[in-house]
């Protein structure tokens, strides 16, 4: 029988759907106001906001709130600022957002701060002033450090790598990369970067700029990609160019999205946390921080059975967990 795993904390995949409106909620347990909550992916239709959507439509359920879902096609900031405005003049409760760029998006959050709308994001930050809370799937030292670490044994702590990102302006993934050339530079000088390519969130074009790389570059021993398409899509390009086992990869992804090219020996190891768990605790954040439940300065969380550390203001999911061969097949998500 597979198990999901209950304290997966780690991705990261890395890169949600319906109308504007799509929404799904309970009944509010001893009546009154239902409180409706707003939750926006970088984009719709990418499988790792789609499993976050999953345990935040259950979380929702549970605690009987109206959920309301949208977010742009594809990564979009001026997207996102349009949908925040649209929710603004709805009068939701509580605003949870992904942020596609930290900048961007923070003039509208702030905007609706100031209009009595609680403010909390997950998965990719905002700036501090613009929210409340942040639901971090992990710190993003600990998931750059676990990708190096992870390269660095595959490649035997020298060679050449590149990475994949869903785009340069993803502020969680600037981040993440800040701390994975930090722990390369600590402990594995050895080790280089020699490329880092954007694949707009899409595995078909991740695939093409995995070719890409491994054209440009014969002596490339890993491909480290770090959005979820992108993992898939590498694999694909490693596959097909004839270079498996000669070329490793490994990134922040789905499991069921990588069972095949794990068990094929194409991928080695698929990093991330458990986007279902992010989605509800971002659900359970959101209205606990809607009913004045949730306090600044609040050093942990109770919800869904569980306690989560607070440092801050960010709210920690756990730490990252590595999926490879030996047991990727337990998980189903």
């Amino acid at each position: 029988m597979k198990k999901i795993f209950p304290v997966l904390a780690l991705a990261a995949l890395l890169a949600g759907c319906g109308k504007s409106s799509d929404s799904n909620g309970g009944t509010p347990a001893g009546g009154g106001k239902k409180l409706t909550i707003a939750l926006m992916p970088k984009s719709k239709g990418n499988a790792y906001f789609i499993s976050c959507r999953k345990g935040a439509d259950k979380a929702a359920k549970d605690l009987g709130v109206d959920l309301r879902f949208d977010g742009p096609t594809d990564p979009d900031p001026a997207k996102q600022n349009e949908i925040v405005e649209n929710w603004i003049t709805m009068g939701v409760d509580a605003i949870a957002a992904a942020c596609e760029n930290k900048e961007g998006i923070s003039t509208a959050l702030r905007k609706a701060k100031a209009k009595g709308i609680k403010v909390i994001t997950y998965d990719a930050d905002a700036l501090a002033d613009a929210r409340e809370f942040f639901v971090n799937q992990a710190t993003p030292e600990g998931i750059g450090s676990t990708l190096m670490d992870e390269a660095a044994r595959l490649c035997g702590n020298e060679g050449e790598f590149g990475i994949i990102t869903a785009s340069l302006t993803a502020a969680n993934m600037i981040e993440w990369q800040k701390y994975i050339e930090q722990r390369r530079a600590g402990q594995y000088p050895k080790m280089k970067m020699v490329a880092l390519r954007p694949c707009d969130d899409l595995k078909d074009k991740a695939q093409s700029e995995a070719t890409a790389l491994l054209s440009a570059n014969p002596n490339l021993k890993l491909i480290m990609a770090i959005c979820s398409p992108a993992v898939p899509g590498a694999a694909e390009a490693v596959k097909q160019a004839g270079k498996t086992g000669k070329v490793k990869v490994i990134g922040l992804g789905l499991p069921n999205e990588n069972k095949r090219y794990v068990h094929d020996g194409v991928t080695d190891s698929v990093i991330l946390w458990n986007t279902e768990e992010l989605g509800a605790l971002t659900v359970q954040a959101a209205v606990a921080l809607a009913k004045g439940e949730l306090k600044a300065g609040a050093k942990s969380f109770k919800a869904g059975g569980k306690e989560y550390e607070i440092q801050g203001d960010s709210i920690l999911l756990g730490k990252p967990f590595i999926f490879n061969k030996a047991n990727i097949d337990q998980f189903d998500f």
